[in-house]
């Protein structure tokens, strides 16, 4: 028999909560339980005037709509607040009635403004603390990578300029020297910079992600956006110490590819005692004088010693390294002076960059890679760049919503306290359906953290934990 749908009256009254509309399993509900931003009003507190004008959006209230729109891929402030006028479960999850008004869209974009990126990078940094207290986190290995995040520009606002400008401009840009060659700037937003992450690919306007991951459950321990020409290989010390500062511990081995491949950087790991699982770059072979890698460095005594024996000792600073030259009569009558010099050259010099005996080290190791070593690299590979893709794909970090350091800042704190959350509800998930498991008797087959074989789950509310 074919039903029959009544559209014809609507209801004035509604009887039961908000709340009984939504699934049970509903992704905002579940983050409800884990998500406490109590501390939020006081920590934002000074940005507002106690005693004029008008009230504005509750602090709370702005930071569950932002992050709802997150979790729906929704980033466009705009597009989440026509969303949440229909959308019961971010009306529930951000505190809001079905009859109560919805603030303007502006309000968020005035909300950012006013709080700064540093209040938004204490929400995701609170989310990190609340995966430690959880147990998510056993920071036994770390992975870090870089990833790219295209600016909100166009291309017919590239403009050529000068690079002496742009270093005038900007005294820590750490790019490629490219001898006073002009550089693209956008003059829409000047903070972006051109980039590519492949050499088949045409370069962008870009910014930086810096992202460390965890890899017992993948939280993101560490998230940092710098402009698109940062080198990600001078990022990797101060992101291991924001690791331990956001955390409380030092990660024992730390994974990342090639592009880390510096010698301070192996140096520095060593002096911390953390096991660098880094593939070494392959020495180069020019094709002129004698190689480096014929040299020997005496890392003791400080000297570089030459294939015939003679010792080339340090004669000047360079801004990576020392310079290390042979005396003059060692190589007037050297066998190997035709191989080993330029005919205009009168001694041989090497330039030896700092930590180069730990490289060294670093290259011997990789050569004995066991099975445990290689699958944590392995690991490394699909952990943080499946972080990388799912925040593109699913929480729209592909392109950047607003222009600007700071925004784009905003934008991946945000990203990375979603996805963090995320992780926190499915161990609360988890636990629940074993807890209804042992009490219902059925058989509890984990495919993975999280996931369990059962037909029934414990339907009362999950208990809010504190963060």
């Amino acid at each position: 028999m074919i039903g029959r749908q009544d559209r014809w009256q609507e209801d004035l009254f509604v009887a039961g909560p908000l709340s009984a509309l939504i699934p049970e399993d509903h992704l905002l509900k579940r983050v409800h339980a884990v998500l406490d931003l109590a501390w939020l009003r006081e920590d934002v507190r000074e940005c507002y005037c106690e005693d004029n004008g008008r009230p504005g959006i509750d602090p709370e209230a702005a930071v569950r709509l932002m992050l709802a729109g997150f979790f729906e891929g929704i980033v466009h402030d705009r597009k989440l607040m026509r969303e949440a006028q229909v959308n019961l479960a971010i009306r529930w999850f951000a505190g809001y009635r079905l009859d109560e008004k919805l603030p303007d869209h502006s309000s968020l974009t005035r909300l950012r403004q006013r709080w700064g990126a540093e209040r938004f990078k204490r929400i995701f940094q609170k989310t990190v603390d609340a995966c430690v207290k959880a147990g998510l986190v056993d920071l036994d290995t770390v992975h870090v990578d870089a990833t790219l995040i295209r600016a909100d520009v166009s291309w017919e606002s590239l403009v050529e300029v000068h690079a002496g400008k742009v270093l005038s401009e900007n005294p820590d840009d750490d790019g490629p020297g490219d001898g006073g060659k002009p550089k693209k700037r956008s003059t829409t937003d000047p903070d972006a910079t051109m980039t590519t992450s492949r050499k088949d690919q045409k370069m962008e306007p870009s910014y930086k992600q810096h992202t460390a991951v965890e890899d017992q459950s993948g939280v993101v321990v560490d998230v940092e956006v710098t402009t698109g020409e940062a080198n990600e290989g001078k990022q990797l010390l101060e992101q291991l110490e924001r690791v331990a500062a956001n955390t409380g511990k030092t990660p024992s081995t730390a994974t990342a590819d090639a592009s880390y491949a510096h010698a301070a950087n192996y140096a520095a790991l060593e002096e911390r005692q953390i096991e660098a699982v880094i593939p070494p770059e392959a020495e180069a072979r020019p094709k002129g004088p004698m190689p480096l890698r014929r040299f020997r460095f005496d890392e003791k005594n400080d000297v570089v010693r030459c294939p015939e024996g003679r010792t080339l000792r340090r004669s000047c600073r360079m801004r990576q390294g020392w310079v290390y030259r042979a005396r003059v009569k060692d190589c007037r009558n050297c066998p190997r002076r035709g191989r080993c010099l330029s005919p205009t050259a009168r001694a041989r010099t090497v330039w030896i960059v700092d930590g180069y005996a730990a490289l060294l080290r670093a290259r011997r190791r990789r050569a004995r890679w066991d099975d445990r070593t290689y699958g944590k690299y392995v690991r490394h590979r699909w952990r943080v760049e499946g972080v990388h893709g799912v925040s593109k794909t699913q929480h729209g970090l592909r392109r950047a919503v607003r222009r600007g350091l700071p925004n784009v800042r905003i934008q991946s704190y945000l990203t990375a306290a979603a996805m963090n959350l995320k992780r926190l509800a499915a161990l609360l998930l988890s636990l629940l359906l074993r807890r209804a498991c042992r009490r219902n008797r059925f058989p509890v087959t984990p495919a993975h953290p999280g996931a369990f074989s059962i037909e029934r789950i414990d339907s009362r509310p999950p208990q809010r934990l504190a963060a």
